[in-house]
């Protein structure tokens, strides 16, 4: 920023403008476009009428009231460029956070699919384990099934034992009475 706008004291024109707003709207009133010469009426018609010059006429619409309307649409202006700078800042900063997020967002994805695929072979582990303990809840039961069949084959074994060890004893009993006699 250039020294006369910082050297010059701040107007108050109503509502306080932001610093650097404030120093760029007080060079602005400062510099204020040069006007054109204006002819002295009474000098001569004639010096006038021989060469030819364009006629400066006056806006009629410039007023006193129009200055402080000026003022205001600088000061707006002025304030519009710094919301659009601030905007783009912001934007730039959205962006920016934008591609972090998404940066978090594919870690995030990476690291759940990584532990999606472990849980997909704890499950798998598990079926496998839940498949061998079938195996051998069914083997436990064909052997508990053949222990059964086992037991009821030693028990009619024995009991065919029993039986033929009392037709012995039976049959032998009249040969060993007879020798006592």
């Amino acid at each position: 920023m250039s020294e006369p706008a910082r050297s010059l004291p701040p107007e108050s024109s109503g509502r306080p403008a932001p610093g650097p707003l404030r120093d760029w709207l007080s060079a602005m009133k400062t510099h204020s476009p040069a006007e054109a010469p204006r002819r002295d009426p009474k000098a001569g018609h004639g010096a006038a009428e021989t060469a030819w010059a364009p006629r400066v006429v006056a806006p009629a619409g410039p007023s006193p009231a129009a200055e402080p309307e000026d003022a205001d649409i600088s000061e707006l202006m002025a304030e519009n460029l710094m919301l659009k700078a601030k905007l783009r800042l912001e934007a730039e900063r959205q962006d920016e956070l934008q591609a972090i997020l998404a940066e978090e967002i594919r870690t995030l994805r990476a690291h759940i699919q990584d532990e999606i695929g472990s849980l997909d072979e704890l499950r798998a582990e598990q079926a496998e384990i839940r498949a061998e303990r079938e195996r051998f809840k069914t083997e436990r039961e064909r052997a508990a099934a053949e222990r059964s069949a086992l037991v009821g084959e030693r028990d009619a074994l024995r009991e065919e034992r029993d039986l033929w060890r009392a037709r012995t004893e039976a049959l032998a009993q009249p040969l060993f009475q007879m020798q006592k006699r």
